[in-house]
């Protein structure tokens, strides 16, 4: 008797143990769903590149022990797509999901693991948004179940227009964006945050086009050039950004700048180019020579691959799962979201924290221009021999905007 107790007791003891590491040698399967075809197929390609060589290198040195496998899906910067890939993805056994290309895909998939989380308890799915930057999905489309590691669209201008304040040869801005929730807000914060802080500035002009189908942005620069702005708002991404550099570039747009938030995105410093030299501006939380451990992560990655690295935001996915699967020693999602809300971590940009009221990680952001790299900026940001310089850098709560998010957490 006294033999089975002790022998119940030290396997309970065992049980424990195994339970207290769990994560230690255990694979997290993560569902990477952005867009591998069509226009954007450059854009997505890189991602998953990107998100696959951290992995590689996080799988190597990590506090969790464990090993991430990605599992890599084109969703056709569909939401209708993105929800079938997310079921495939179950199907394949993951619990995770990261996504960045689009709203529309980013709410479908809060919408599907909201319904999933309620309806099947023990198998919770957790998403980590990397790169869809509309303020609604952390304001009145909050969920618990997502964490945005991105600094948001309102965020990003707030920083830009903090930067245009200081620069009085800006007088005439004209604002373009893609026709969806992304541009649209692009347009209503610029717009907003001008109106306060330099209400001198004139808006002679304001057009959204459609998303991913515009061939030819000739028509565009026309209009540009026509109401003598000197200065371009634009929140384009992929080859709607490309295209619309190289217009200008064509048409010799010579005296306008364009401020941006994915210059240094896949395709377009090609098409910038030396024609863009000290045009060109981006918002964004990192640049191409950010010095550190990130740095040898950019550099391996172009080594490796004869490719930029320029969704770095994905390092922060797997620095925060990889801190939460430690704090709790667990990769349940369940007890993984309760460590993220509030966690704060030292990352590339400084201290970032994720915000416990809203899921949005607040973290520090630079204004950075395309211009000949150098000795002290020597990144060569796709072979051109130009690169993004850093030229202003803000702390998290220069650009932290406030939140209308009423969170429902899991009783």
């Amino acid at each position: 008797m006294k033999f089975t107790l002790k022998a119940i007791a030290a396997g309970a003891m065992l049980a424990g143990a195994a339970a207290s590491f769990a994560q230690k040698g255990e694979t997290v399967k993560i569902a990477w769903l952005d867009p591998l075809s069509g226009l954007m197929a450059a854009v997505g390609t890189n991602q998953l590149k990107t998100t696959q060589y951290l992995a590689e290198e996080f799988n190597k040195k990590n506090l969790s022990g464990v090993k991430f496998e990605i599992i890599g899906i084109d969703n056709k910067l569909s939401p209708q797509e993105t929800t079938s890939a997310l079921r495939s993805a179950q199907d394949q056994g993951a619990r995770y999901v990261m996504q960045g290309n689009g709203s529309g895909p980013a709410l479908a998939i809060i919408d599907a693991i909201e319904k999933n989380n309620a309806r099947n308890p023990g198998k919770e799915l957790l998403f980590m948004n990397y790169a869809a930057v509309d303020p609604d999905l952390t304001n009145s489309k909050c969920s618990y179940w997502h964490f945005r590691v991105d600094a948001d669209t309102s965020m990003k201008m707030e920083a830009l227009t903090t930067w245009m304040k200081d620069q009085p040869d800006i007088k005439k801005v004209y604002l373009l964006g893609q026709n969806y929730a992304h541009g649209v807000q692009v347009s209503k914060y610029a717009k907003d945050n001008l109106k306060t802080k330099r209400p001198d500035i004139q808006v002679v002009g304001d057009d959204l086009h459609p998303l991913a189908q515009v061939r030819d942005f000739a028509p565009y620069i026309a209009k540009i050039k026509a109401s003598g702005a000197d200065t371009v708002i634009t929140g384009n991404w992929g080859s709607d950004l490309s295209l619309l550099v190289k217009a200008a570039n064509d048409a010799g747009l010579n005296n306008v700048k364009f401020l941006t938030y994915y210059a240094y995105g896949a395709g377009t410093p090609t098409a910038m180019g030396a024609q863009s030299d000290g045009k060109v501006y981006a918002v964004a939380y990192g640049h191409y020579n950010m010095g550190g451990d990130i740095q040898k992560s950019i550099d391996g990655y172009k080594k490796k691959m004869n490719d930029d690295m320029v969704q770095t935001s994905i390092h922060h996915v797997f620095a925060l799962l990889d801190n939460a699967f430690a704090k709790t020693k667990s990769t349940d999602p369940v007890k993984v979201a309760a460590a993220l809300e509030g966690m704060k971590i030292k990352s590339f940009n400084g201290e970032v924290e994720m915000r416990k009221t809203d899921h949005q990680l607040q973290q520090g952001l630079y204004i950075s221009k395309w211009e000949k790299k150098s000795a002290k900026y020597p990144y060569d940001g796709e072979n051109t021999g130009y690169t993004m310089a850093p030229v202003k850098y803000y702390e998290p709560f220069v650009a932290s905007t406030p939140t209308s998010c009423q969170m429902k957490r899991p009783s």
